[in-house]
């Protein structure tokens, strides 16, 4: 994203930093660069405050339970992994399960132990043999 402005920090770097921003995980220097970016970029605080007001909802939300420990080192490591892989400049592909491919995969009948069974056209689980057709 850019708002097609020049600034002294681009639009995408203060855009790839912006949650460590808004955890306070920059030095000072470096949130003095982003404050005078979004005084000058209305987009980018635009896409600020939205980031700020998701983690107030979530931490609103989720902020009383516990996150499982096993959980969370799990998650620390893939993100050590991942800005590890971003330093050696290798490209860094995170798949993601959405929670609708899950549930898809889990309503899928389980296949049946030789082919189709009876009454049903081969190829097509649940589906009647038309009449006259030969089973193969």
């Amino acid at each position: 994203m850019s708002c097609g402005d020049p600034h002294e920090t681009e639009c995408g770097e203060v855009l790839d930093h912006l949650y460590e921003f808004l955890d306070n995980e920059m030095t000072e220097g470096d949130c003095v660069k982003l404050r005078v970016h979004f005084e000058e970029c209305s987009p980018c605080l635009k896409q600020y405050g939205l980031e700020q007001a998701i983690k107030a909802l979530i931490k609103r939300s989720c902020g009383c339970d516990d996150t499982p420990a096993d959980l969370r080192s799990k998650v620390l490591a893939r993100i050590d992994s991942i800005r590890s892989g971003q330093r050696n400049g290798e490209q860094v592909v995170v798949a993601v399960e959405t929670t609708v491919e899950l549930h898809a995969e889990a309503a899928r009948p389980a296949p049946r132990p030789g082919g189709a069974a009876a009454g049903e056209a081969p190829g097509r689980p649940g589906a009647p043999v038309e009449a006259g057709a030969q089973a193969e």
